[in-house]
C-alpha cells in the first residue's frame, strides 16, 4: 500500500510540473488517503503483534 501511495505521489508531482492541476490534486488526494491507511494498518499490526507474542521474561 505504501508503494501505491508513492506511485500516486509521483504522478501528482509530474502532473503538477506539466500544469495539470486537477489531475495533480486528485492523485495527491489518493496518495494521502493510501498513506493514512498504511499508517493505521502499520500501527495496528505493531500493537496486535505485541499482544500475540505475550510478555517477555
Amino acid at each position: 500500500m505504501l508503494y501505491w501511495a508513492i506511485v500516486f505521489f509521483i504522478i501528482a508531482v509530474v502532473a503538477a510540473i506539466f500544469g495539470f492541476g486537477g489531475i495533480a490534486a486528485g492523485a495527491a488526494g489518493i496518495a494521502k488517503i493510501l498513506f493514512v491507511i498504511f499508517l493505521i494498518l502499520f500501527v495496528l499490526s505493531l500493537i496486535f503483534g505485541g499482544f500475540r507474542r505475550g510478555p517477555r521474561l
